[in-house]
């Protein structure tokens, strides 16, 4: 951030108790820029006067720091590597494994997108091999308030853009003005609280312990400073069964492949050790 700004950051974390030190420069600053629009603040020095008058406005921003955004199968190259390869393999190696179950770690879920999309394909790809695949997807996010939107399964027609006709008639049911997911595709998910920043966890504590078949922790990283960026990567990749795959988004693939893991399918995103 730029040094002029130091002064805004310092008087922020003072005001709001928090430390911004792990966010990225340019993502905090935006985030910051925002509330100050959000509030009719024209200068940094008017917006800090408010944050101390208005306390609620420093739950306000620090919810702005929790990305949040995803969609359903944001990056088709990404979710058609793993309906086409990525989950048979998966499948055909448990099947002469001992431990039988799938684990699954949806990391960063937000509001559920991510996670569901998952839970679609390893549904469908039951359907296709005409009996039940055993698979447990630990869904987490750091926001208790996005948990709660992620577990009741309920989005707002535009939500549902990239996914098929086929798929909405399949797995939604139309409540007016919003699209509920059917409690059959909630079976196999846990929803859970778990900071990806935890000194005191190294993976989610509903998994007990981690050993992840396919962990998603895309599109998060460049929110971070790099040292924070590394920790994540540390944490997650710790987490992979021995032949376990990491989904990342496009622009963190430069990041994973320098912690030395490697990409499976170009351009796809998806990578094991």
């Amino acid at each position: 951030m730029k040094q002029t700004n130091n002064h805004l950051v310092d008087q922020i974390q003072q005001t709001c108790g928090i430390d911004l030190s792990k966010y990225e420069e340019v993502f905090l600053y935006k985030s910051i820029l925002k509330r100050m629009k959000e509030t009719f603040c024209d200068t940094e020095n008017a917006y800090c006067n408010y944050l101390e008058q208005h306390p609620d406005e420093c739950k306000l921003f620090i919810s702005s720091l929790q990305i949040s955004y995803t969609e359903f199968f944001r990056n088709p190259l990404t979710f058609s590597v793993l309906e086409k390869i990525i989950i048979p393999s998966i499948v055909t190696k448990k099947a002469t494994s001992n431990r039988k179950e799938i684990r699954i770690w949806s990391a960063a879920c937000a509001a559920g997108q991510e996670t569901y999309s998952l839970a679609m394909l390893f549904n469908e790809f039951s359907n296709v091999k005409g009996e039940k695949i055993n698979f447990r997807i630990f869904a987490t996010d750091q926001s208790e308030t996005q948990i709660q939107e992620a577990q009741s399964g309920q989005y707002p027609e535009f939500a549902l853009n990239c996914l098929t006709v086929k798929r909405v008639k399949r797995w939604f049911t139309n409540l007016g003005d919003t699209y509920s997911l059917k409690p059959e595709l909630k079976e196999d998910i846990e929803f859970s609280v778990f900071d990806l920043l935890s000194d005191k966890f190294s993976c989610p504590p509903t998994s007990i312990f981690g050993d992840f078949d396919l962990i998603v922790c895309a599109n998060l990283l460049f929110y971070y400073q790099p040292e924070y960026q590394q920790t994540i990567i540390k944490k997650t990749r710790d987490c992979l069964s021995e032949n376990g795959y990491m989904v990342t988004g496009e622009t963190e693939r430069e990041l994973i492949m320098k912690a030395g893991l490697h990409e499976v399918y170009p351009q796809s995103g998806i990578f094991r050790i």
